[in-house]
């Protein structure tokens, strides 16, 4: 499976409703139960969003949740997405906070 590593800077003022946008996306993903797609979003301190994406049936565009994160996503993000290939170079255990059990 491909896997691609998308990062964007948020406007300050916009960071808890990008992230609140995110959470819907992991909620459906959670309830609908997709095999094969591997998603994952962290933040920096400094408003920016990286998403690592493994999703070859294209799955997470057809969400519900994840066509509300991108309406409005020119008005929420200080420049525009880069969208990279990404290789794991090694992976060990996972990466769970305590914020995904509130999802």
């Amino acid at each position: 499976m491909s896997k691609k590593l998308i990062r964007y800077r948020v406007k300050p003022e916009k960071i808890e409703e990008n992230q609140r946008l995110i959470k819907d996306v992991f909620r459906e993903l959670h309830a609908k139960a997709p095999k094969d797609v591997r998603y994952l979003v962290f933040r920096l301190p400094d408003g920016t969003f990286c998403h690592l994406v493994e999703d070859d049936s294209n799955v997470i565009p057809q969400l519900d949740a994840f066509a509300k994160f991108r309406a409005g996503g020119e008005e929420r993000r200080l420049e525009q997405p880069q969208q990279l290939e990404a290789t794991i170079i090694g992976n060990y255990g996972k990466f769970i906070g305590a914020g995904d059990k509130n999802l």
